[in-house]
């Protein structure tokens, strides 16, 4: 017997699945501030899912080894975040110095545009003036993010703690949804599910940790200030697709031109990093993230 959906011609059919995904990327934007903390805590979850159960074989009840898997993740966050506050702290107090010897160097270089392109002092002036105006509503909308952020802060942990504490029930409804005959393939799908997302996040950390290590070490070595402050930040921004390696690569030049004379520690920096992005995107990326999440090598570079 044909499925009623068959019986309708091929604009009628094409037309529900448009309306139907519409629809759906409607609804997912109009619930993103509900959707998308849920989704961070699910993946939290499932990372912290092998402890919660290794505890629990060990006797502890589960109420607590999901609070001690959870005071573990979040000594771990305070920690980096304690770490990457001292070295913004110690980058703090010398932001004056570097706030003087930047205004110097841009002195000079608006002086010399001026003399080679004919264009005034007062003209950049003026279009630098235009362009920090247009960059307000940038700023603003980055402080919103920032305050969504730390409202995640205080409700991701209690997401967190509520999917451990009932994932037996999550688990028992994905098979009551799905007919009897197919709960042995639900369970396939979710235990692969879950693997897949523990093995990438792990890989995705993992490589973090070694870009940040590789960043830190090149920095060192040509002598930029606050190395271990801008390969974390690098390691962080790595993480964002096309825009993220620009920023990281632009943050430590700017430094090295403020504190640095000449032009060899910046050509320096931009070389490590692109011998860093290269390590990264065709050995870090297929062997730690791929292997693990099982996703094809050259499809992941």
């Amino acid at each position: 017997m044909s499925s009623p959906l068959k019986q309708y011609p091929f604009y009628i059919k094409s037309t529900v699945i448009i309306f139907g995904l519409t629809l759906l990327c409607i609804a997912l934007f109009t619930l993103k501030g509900i959707l998308a903390p849920l989704a961070f805590s699910f993946i939290i979850a499932i990372l912290l899912n092998p402890l919660v159960n290794r505890l629990q074989r060990k006797g502890v009840h589960k109420v607590v080894s999901i609070f001690l898997s959870l005071l573990l993740a979040l000594l771990i966050v305070g920690g980096i975040l304690f770490f990457i506050s001292t070295q913004v702290m110690n980058f703090g107090e010398n932001l004056p110095e570097l706030k003087l010897r930047f205004n110097e160097h841009l002195r000079e270089l608006q002086q010399w545009i001026a003399s080679t392109f004919k264009f005034s002092i007062q003209k950049q002036t003026k279009a630098i003036d235009d362009l920090l105006k247009s960059g307000q509503s940038l700023v603003g909308g980055a402080l919103g993010g920032a305050l969504g952020t730390l409202g995640l802060i205080f409700l991701v942990p209690i997401y967190v703690f509520l999917l451990l504490f009932y994932k037996t029930l999550i688990v028992n409804f994905f098979h009551e949804v799905f007919a009897e005959e197919n709960t042995l393939k639900v369970s396939e799908v979710l235990v692969e599910t879950k693997s897949a997302i523990q093995s990438y996040m792990v890989g995705l950390l993992l490589e973090a940790l070694v870009v940040a290590v590789m960043n830190s070490v090149a920095l060192m070595l040509l002598g930029v200030d606050y190395a271990i402050l801008l390969g974390v930040i690098g390691a962080l921004l790595n993480m964002l697709p096309y825009i993220g390696g620009l920023v990281a690569i632009a943050l430590p030049v700017i430094i090295a031109s403020v504190t640095k004379d000449g032009f060899t520690t910046q050509l320096g920096v931009i070389g490590a990093y692109l011998l860093i992005q290269f390590i990264d995107n065709n050995f870090l990326v297929p062997f730690l993230v791929s292997s693990r999440g099982k996703i094809n090598a050259f499809f992941s570079i």
